[in-house]
């Protein structure tokens, strides 16, 4: 079997899954715009070869160096990145080269704000009112007819760039001043909890493992409001969540896929409502959370799913595990050291998120699991305590 896995160095621990599909003897064939000789060795150690090309954003050059690899080991059975930045491009290069998985008429389906809600209600999943508009006077129009407050996000976005709580027409008008060529959705503000629903399917679509998370706030409140964050799996998945969590994955037809799937479980009636859906891993280091969470290799048993379509090992959450990301511009009370002084049983990792994700995610990370949420909760506090 020949997988071609597109930018297998970034994120960094994403070359784990190419080394777990080259340990199932897989051929694995990377494509990057990161010359062979900068690469790590644990990512040139995951590849079977290495094809570089000089602009990944460049359609043409992706093309090229995959119609080489074609002519060179002959049909390629998937081309991955796990990366929400490329999947269009991955799509598209599927669509031309006849390879199987999403291709480029559907995956607006999972890229645009607008057809995520239509899949949603299609499945019987509770969603709030949204519109795509394009112009200020079609936006004004949606307001008037639900009231505010609104948020105002790009319909092909990623994260929270350019996204916006508006209370006010004269809100809206600033952001289409701003960026008077952006297609933008607006939906009613929700006031809830954010839960995700995450896993993996096999190639039939069937759930082989999945999990929840809970976050202190949305990525929209970090980084407009500069707020540090903190987000921990579930040992006890909700069952509505799970239901609706199942009819989402149904309704879009994942398969052979990661997915991480946002609701909000509002405030003040605890009914969940859909969100968005990404139909690749969660973001972060939430893939090493898989694993602490519940003592498997992610990487392998994904691994496992294309080359066997099987998912090898059990699982039964047997931890919860948190996320805690600080930004260094904050003052916080406890140093890393008093952290690791107190916490060191339960701390797994630590150190500097790559500067693009330190808006989002922060400056720098903790990752620690223990079995009862309360002592989660505690661990959390103590490390984002303001001095």
């Amino acid at each position: 079997m020949n997988v071609i896995f597109l930018s297998p160095h970034f994120p960094r621990q994403f070359h784990n899954f190419c080394a777990a599909l080259k340990r199932r003897g897989v051929t694995v064939l990377g494509i990057g715009d990161t010359p062979w000789e900068a690469l790590e060795h644990p990512v040139r150690a995951s590849l079977t070869e290495y094809y570089h090309v000089q602009n990944m954003e460049d359609y043409e050059q992706l093309y090229r160096a995959v119609a080489l690899v074609i002519h060179r080991y002959g049909r390629v059975s998937r081309i991955e990145s796990l990366n929400e930045h490329w999947l269009v491009s991955e799509a598209r290069l599927r669509t031309d080269f006849n390879i199987e998985g999403i291709q480029l008429d559907t995956i607006d389906d999972i890229k645009l704000k607008s057809r995520m809600k239509t899949k949603y209600r299609k499945g019987g999943v509770h969603v709030v009112d949204g519109r795509r508009v394009a112009d200020l006077r079609e936006a004004l129009s949606f307001a008037n007819e639900t009231g505010f407050p609104l948020v105002a996000k790009p319909d092909n976005g990623v994260g929270a760039a350019y996204t916006y709580k508006v209370s006010s027409p004269g809100e809206i008008e600033q952001v289409f001043h701003e960026h008077p060529h952006i297609p933008y959705f607006l939906e009613v503000f929700v006031d809830g909890d954010i839960y995700s629903f995450d896993g993996l399917t096999d190639q039939e679509g069937v759930p082989v493992f999945y999990t929840s998370h809970t976050f202190s706030s949305g990525i929209m409140e970090i980084v407009l409001e500069d707020r540090h964050v903190y987000y921990y799996s579930l040992r006890e998945i909700p069952k509505d969540l799970v239901d609706a969590g199942l009819k989402t994955l149904k309704a879009f037809d994942v398969r052979g896929k990661f997915f991480h799937l946002e609701f909000f479980r509002t405030h003040k009636e605890g009914k969940l409502v859909g969100l968005e859906v990404n139909i690749r891993p969660p973001g972060g280091f939430t893939t090493d959370m898989f694993n602490y969470a519940n003592d498997i290799d992610v990487y392998q048993e994904w691994a496992n799913m294309i080359a066997f379509n099987e998912f090898r090992s059990p699982y039964s959450r047997k931890y919860h595990c948190c996320y805690i990301g600080r930004k260094m511009q904050k003052g916080y009370a406890h140093s890393h050291e008093a952290m690791r002084e107190r916490w060191g049983g339960c701390l797994l990792a630590e150190g500097e998120m790559p500067p693009v994700f330190a808006r989002a995610m922060g400056d720098y990370y903790y990752l620690a699991r223990a079995s009862e949420r309360e002592t989660i909760l505690e661990l959390a506090g103590y490390a984002l305590e303001l001095g």
